[in-house]
Formats: structure tokens, C-alpha cells, sequence
């Protein structure tokens, strides 16, 4: 029998449900407009996928954006295995990365049994992505994944920047850390919600990265771990490495083609799979081969994480 026909039965929260959507509800004019633009400019998310779905603005950005969020919270009566942040678009033009975590929603919305605390954020860079043409910074062109707090982050950065990326546009990080709303606004949330797990999605490596504490995942449908590296600045650097929360980072194959629905299926369920393995778990080191490695030393080979 193969091996995604044998899940336990608590795992049916995580079937895709994209095509029967829980009734509507209302929304604020400021999430209607925002869920217009975005059903635009993706052609994998409609806008009733967006509109309705109780998604609510938690900040804006540089050009007053709405940033959406939606909790999925502990159901009475049940104690969750633990809090669960999901990330996508940090890069504004990963469409996938949007794409598929609005899939993931769908499925929470029908199916979401309170075995995680869950909040979800599915566009963090909205001026990245609702452009004429979509970029990978934000509207103050910076790369929000090089703009968390880090150790020594004034110098590491600029060089890193300076020297190793030759002052590529698409990899600037700021004039300071938490310089842009986007990520003062995300470390406040990660301090306040305190999560057991970040899942962050990207595109277009085909790869799993993983950083912090605790047992990477091997795989989670077709994508095998391969550790990218830290950064100065990443998110994997600041809430993997210096604060001890696991971040997965999720690669999609490709930044503006969807995986096949079953591919979807496959990701969320390993993914649930090993967060029932992995949450509320003490914490043990990371991959041996990779803690040897200080977070300056390991490789830095693609740099779009």
C-alpha cells in the first residue's frame, strides 16, 4: 500500500479542501481591496480564496499596504501540540510561495481540528509583489530576508552585501536591521505569539533548509533537506540560530508555477507529520554534521533563501 494512503486518521485536517470553501463572511473595505489586487496578480488564488476568509489586517507596509493575517487558535477542549507560524512572500516575486499557503488555508479553514495553534501570514512583502512588475524587496528596495536583528549585523551585513554579493540590488539589506515595517512588525509578532516552529516558504530551489534546534525534516513531499547556510540579517539566522526557534524553510521548485495538487497534498501532510514528531519536543542540536559549522562557516552557496 503506498505510504500517503495509510495516514492516521487525526491527519484528515490536512486533506487540500481549495474546492469547497466554508461560507463567507464579511470583510473590512481594507481586506477587500487588498484580496482584489492579489486575485490579480495570481492566477492561482481567486478571490474567494482571499475575500471571506476571516483574514484580518495586522500592519501595513512602506506604501500602507495591508499585511493579512489569520489565527487558527487552540478549540476548547483540546491542548495543541504547539504554536505554528507559516510564512509566505517574503519575496514579492516567489508568486508560489503566496500561492500555496493560501492553499494550505483553504485546508485549515475546513479541516482545522486545533491539534496546532496556528497563525498564518500568506503575503509579508504585499509592495514586493503588488507592482507592475513584482520584485524581491520591498517598496524601500530591501531584501526582508536580510533585515532581522543578527549579531554584528551593521558589519557582517554590508560586507556580505559589499564584498559577496557585489552590491547586488536584489540582496540589499537595509541601512539598519528592522529598518522597514515588514520585519519590526514579524519580530514583534514571533515575540509576542512565541512559536514552536516557523514555517517559511520560498521558491525556486526544490530544497528543504532548516535552521535552529530540534531534527530537520529529510523531506517533506518531493523536496529533500539540502541546508542552504545562514546570512546576516535571514530569518533562519535570527529565530533558527540566535533565538532557538526551528525554522523550516520550504523551497518550491519554481517561483511562478504551482506544484500539482497532489504535490501540495504531499508537503502539507509530511509537514503536519513532522510537526506531531517535533513540537513540544526537547530540544536537541541540529543535524550533526551541520553543528560542527559555526553560523558564519556554513555555505553560503545560493543566496535567494
Amino acid at each position: 500500500m503506498k505510504r500517503w494512503l495509510v495516514w492516521p486518521l487525526g491527519l484528515l485536517l490536512a486533506l487540500p479542501a481549495w474546492a469547497d470553501l466554508p461560507e463567507t463572511r464579511a470583510d473590512t473595505p481594507e481586506v477587500e481591496s487588498v484580496c482584489g489586487k492579489i486575485a490579480r496578480k495570481l492566477a492561482s488564488v481567486s478571490l474567494r480564496e482571499c475575500r471571506g476568509r476571516g483574514l484580518r489586517v495586522a500592519t501595513h507596509s512602506v506604501r500602507g499596504l495591508p499585511i493579512l493575517v489569520k489565527e487558527y487558535p487552540p478549540l476548547p477542549g483540546r491542548k495543541p501540540l504547539g504554536r505554528v507560524l507559516l510564512l509566505g512572500g517574503i519575496h514579492g516575486d516567489e508568486y508560489s510561495s503566496v500561492s500555496i499557503v493560501f492553499k494550505w488555508m483553504n485546508t485549515l479553514d475546513r479541516h482545522h481540528s486545533g491539534l496546532f495553534h496556528w497563525q498564518v501570514v500568506p503575503l509579508l512583502n504585499p509592495d514586493g509583489l503588488l507592482r507592475r512588475k513584482s520584485r524581491r524587496m520591498n517598496h524601500n528596495g530591501v531584501d526582508l530576508n536580510r533585515n532581522f536583528p543578527t549579531p554584528d549585523w551593521q558589519r557582517k551585513s554590508r560586507y556580505y552585501w559589499e564584498v559577496r554579493t557585489r552590491r547586488n540590488p536584489r540582496r540589499y539589506p537595509g541601512p539598519a536591521a528592522l529598518s522597514e515595517p515588514e520585519t519590526r512588525w514579524l519580530v514583534e509578532l514571533i515575540e509576542t505569539f512565541q512559536p514552536d516552529v516557523i514555517v517559511s516558504v520560498h521558491a525556486p530551489y526544490g530544497i528543504l533548509d532548516f535552521d535552529g534546534p530540534k531534527t530537520a525534516p529529510r523531506r517533506l513531499g518531493h523536496l529533500h533537506l539540502n541546508l542552504l547556510g545562514t546570512y546576516p540579517g535571514s530569518l533562519g539566522n535570527y529565530a533558527g540560530v540566535q533565538k532557538g526557534i526551528p525554522v523550516v524553510t520550504i523551497e518550491l521548485p519554481y517561483a511562478g508555477i504551482m506544484p500539482k495538487k497532489h504535490e501540495i497534498r504531499r508537503i502539507w501532510l509530511d509537514l503536519v507529520q513532522w510537526l506531531k514528531r517535533n513540537t513540544r519536543e526537547p530540544a536537541r542540536p541540529r543535524l550533526e554534521a551541520d553543528a560542527a559549522q559555526s553560523p558564519g562557516d556554513r555555505a553560503t552557496v545560493r543566496p535567494d533563501a
